[in-house]
């Protein structure tokens, strides 16, 4: 598997964990246990972004014989975050079979990494702790998969900082908007609360300079998310707005919140459109 390159189209998160002492923490906060990993035994796996052309947070990590595949999720919280995950895992296996040039036809087992997903939620949502493929389809089925939600325990570890970073980051957002002043106040909160800080210390302007794309990006998204809402809003004239909301979150994969946001539903109602989305 090859090693991860870092681009202007990586997400903060696939650039922070990107780094091998990094990589070594987030797998540390996971299995404590496993006091003698090395940044040595931790081998980036380079995932593409093969369902859409949107920010890249998506992140995978090889140590030993285990395989951790990692989202991140924020206010955009989905349970489709298990499908995506299962296909992100295909994809990775599908490589190592290549890379190792592993005889699937032949009568003696083949050995692959053992697989472990999770998703870093940095939102103030309330989410389950482990999502389940089978929460995606209806009865029994022959595929089961769980994926662990990580978000900060006040343990002060790498997950810890990095959801704090996400914090600071969407309170300096609100305050200076997409601009420059946010992005040095976002780096200057985080060195001085020791948020990321020897990482922040020594990659400023390269966090600044993805930050600066991630914001246009957002923009970019915002606006195709609004067209998209829009043209459920015309189409729920004719069919009812309950419909119009499946039909959003059905054709984009957005979060309900996000869609009943964008389709002017109010907030007081909105507790009784969710039931109608899980009948």
């Amino acid at each position: 598997m090859a090693v991860m390159k870092h681009t202007l189209k990586d997400s903060v998160f696939s650039f922070v964990f990107g780094q091998p002492k990094y990589a070594r923490e987030l797998y540390l906060a996971i299995h404590p246990e496993d006091t003698d990993v090395t940044e040595a035994d931790c081998k980036l796996v380079t995932l593409e972004n093969i369902l859409t052309t949107g920010m890249y947070n998506d992140w995978g990590l090889q140590v030993r014989n285990m395989l951790l595949l990692f989202v991140e999720a924020q206010s955009t919280f989905t349970i489709n975050i298990v499908l995506r995950l299962l296909l992100y895992l295909a994809e990775t296996y599908k490589e190592y079979v290549e890379e190792h040039k592993l005889n699937l036809y032949g009568a003696t087992p083949v050995k692959i990494p053992r697989p472990e997903m999770y998703v870093i939620y940095t939102g103030g949502r309330d989410v389950p702790e482990t999502l389940f493929l089978s929460d995606l389809y209806d009865g029994e089925g022959a595929v089961e998969i769980q994926v662990k939600v990580l978000r900060g325990r006040g343990t002060g570890d790498i997950v810890d900082q990095y959801v704090r970073f996400c914090k600071i980051s969407d309170e300096e957002r609100r305050k200076h908007g997409r601009t420059e002043k946010a992005i040095s106040e976002i780096i200057r909160r985080c060195i001085e609360e020791k948020v990321l800080a020897p990482f922040l210390e020594a990659r400023q302007k390269e966090v600044a300079e993805i930050m600066v794309t991630l914001f246009d990006q957002e923009k970019i998204m915002e606006m195709h998310d609004y067209h998209i809402a829009e043209a459920a809003r015309r189409e729920g004239i004719k069919e009812g707005l309950a419909d119009a909301l499946k039909s959003l979150i059905q054709n984009s994969g957005m979060a309900a919140e996000k869609a009943m946001e964008l389709l002017g539903i109010p907030e007081t109602a909105r507790s009784q459109y969710a039931e109608m989305l899980k009948q």
